[in-house]
């Protein structure tokens, strides 16, 4: 993708406990895309029911979300390669905004098409923004923590989506019977603002200045490694797709499930509170499993989270009720660490193709994109609550990647 550099030793020259400042301030970021992501659980019930869609019209949603991943992903890397990491944070946070800015028009002309639309390109800025907070993140500091501190940022990204069910079940779905699709309007342009606000000050902050094509400042010579050689990089890359596939699914579904008359009969504002302690079991998880993981083998976790995923999704598949419905509920909990472990696993080793590496992880994400869609397809088919077993498979593939999938090789050519 790029002039890369040879094997790094995956620390900084600057001490560790100087990037306190640039560390809390990429936590903010973390926090902002895990709330916009989360609100798309509301607009889908809520969209489902103002423009009358079924199962798969309505994931369409995370379609076009998610999809932008897969467009967008290496392109951005491309964009970091040029610009630099902070830059490129300051791009994602002004398209992002633009993004939600779109929702006034598409509520105003009550227009499925262009909320899809909008949907894209905000999208597209948490894309831009993935691509470069994710490896900034990596590299300030050493590599065997890693994975602890990606961890730990990534739980203020369930912190915000603890709290986006609230907000969006009280501004957007409570409003909903009166204002039709219109309520996601004033909601989205404070997002608007706010996004536009995080940019001005990215702008101006003095984060560490680290080349994004030399994250480690080792001396450059002309060996060219690629990500592509990377076996373990590219079971990470499906890692990534089947694990943001299989909980972005659980997400879109939840207030769906929690409304079966088997399950709790709620009504879609009352069910969307409880999304709250799904994603609120994934922040829990998150600060416990970054102190966890600095004494306990990444991959280990990995798996035994998988299982106790497996082993609720069975649960939530073959029972009613309360049961059903909490087994579901805490899948939050063990899915915390899935996402930024396969992350710094997969980077592991990777040299000088890191950059490279993270795009094609980030367009992975797309699996967000295409396994709700097909949890649709087979809703509308067979049934809500058994087709819960498309998820089920995902996890069996990351049980085995973390035992055995994420250990570091090369294909040999």
């Amino acid at each position: 993708m790029n002039d890369l550099v040879a094997e790094p030793s995956m620390e900084l020259s600057v001490e560790p406990s100087k990037h306190t400042f640039a560390l809390v301030s990429l936590t903010s970021l973390f926090f902002m895309w895990g709330f916009i992501t989360c609100l798309n659980d509301i607009l889908i019930p809520h969209l489902k029911a103002a423009f009358d869609l079924n199962y798969t019209q309505a994931m369409l949603i995370q379609f076009c979300f998610f999809g932008a991943y897969f467009i967008v992903s290496i392109p951005a890397g491309q964009l970091i390669n040029k610009i630099g990491y902070q830059k490129g944070i300051v791009c994602g946070l002004m398209v992002a905004s633009l993004g939600c800015l779109g929702f006034i028009p598409a509520a105003s002309l009550n227009a499925y098409p262009m909320f899809l639309l909008a949907l894209f390109v905000l999208a597209s800025g948490i894309t831009i923004l993935q691509v470069s907070a994710n490896p900034f993140v990596t590299v300030l500091g050493s590599a065997k923590t890693a994975s602890s501190r990606l961890t730990m940022t990534q739980a203020f990204n369930s912190l915000g989506t603890t709290i986006a069910p609230w907000f969006g079940a009280v501004l957007i779905l409570s409003a909903a019977s009166s204002s039709g699709a219109e309520s996601v309007q004033g909601p989205y342009l404070f997002l608007s603002l706010t996004l536009a606000a995080l940019a001005i000050i990215f702008y101006k902050l003095k984060l560490p200045q680290v080349d994004a094509t030399n994250p480690n400042g080792d001396v450059i010579d002309q060996h060219q490694d690629s990500a592509w050689d990377h076996k373990h990089l590219l079971l990470g890359a499906v890692g990534i797709f089947v694990y943001v596939g299989a909980e972005v699914s659980i997400g879109s579904f939840l207030v769906s499930f929690l409304g079966e008359s088997n399950i709790a009969a709620l009504e879609e504002a009352e069910a969307a509170k409880y999304i709250t302690y799904y994603w609120a079991g994934a922040m829990i998880g998150r600060f416990v499993g970054a102190a966890a993981m600095r004494h306990i083998a990444a991959g280990k976790a990995l798996a035994f989270n998988a299982t106790m995923v497996l082993l609720l999704l069975g649960v939530a598949i073959a029972t009613d009720g309360k049961l059903a419905m909490w087994s579901l509920l805490a899948i939050g909990l063990f899915n915390s660490i899935m996402y930024p472990v396969i992350f710094s696993l997969a980077l592991n080793k990777l040299g000088s193709a890191t950059g490279q590496g993270s795009g094609i992880l980030c367009s992975a994400i797309v699996g967000g994109a295409i396994i709700p869609l097909l949890h649709g397809v087979l809703a509308d088919m067979i049934g809500l609550q058994i087709s819960f077993i498309l998820p089920l498979v995902c996890y069996i593939f990351i049980v085995y990647y973390g035992l055995k999938g994420s250990q570091p090789s090369s294909i040999a050519r």
